[in-house]
């Protein structure tokens, strides 16, 4: 099997407030780039179209440029920036910290498969 796409032609774009993500779908993986703008919040842009207190997508991020701030539900707390990989469970808010985008690569599918799809 080889299975190949290209961003510059996503098989779907969602559009949130102050974002959007661009999502390929391919034969055993799920590839979605975000794109944040300075004031996003998970809680305020995602949350009034997922239908939950908060983001129960699982991510495999990378982030490209920006800052975020990620907020587990048990409390944990972290920031991640340009070139940091992470693994985030469900249950978390997200904002951005910075004055710039915050561009990030999800892997594996969590974002590109449920990320903003109005319930």
């Amino acid at each position: 099997m080889l299975d190949i796409k290209t961003l510059d032609k996503p098989d779907e774009r969602r559009d949130f407030p102050r974002g959007h993500l661009e999502a390929v779908h391919l034969a055993g993986l799920d590839f979605a780039v975000a794109t944040f703008e300075p004031g996003w919040r998970w809680s305020e842009s995602v949350a009034p179209l997922a239908g939950t207190d908060s983001c129960q997508v699982h991510h495999n991020g990378y982030v490209v440029q920006g800052r975020m701030r990620i907020r587990m539900d048990d409390g944990a707390e972290s920031e991640v920036g340009p070139g940091d990989v992470f693994v985030c469970s469900p249950g978390h808010d997200a904002w951005v910290v910075s004055d710039e985008q915050c561009v990030v690569h999800d892997f594996a599918g969590g974002m590109a498969r449920e990320y903003a799809k109005a319930e």
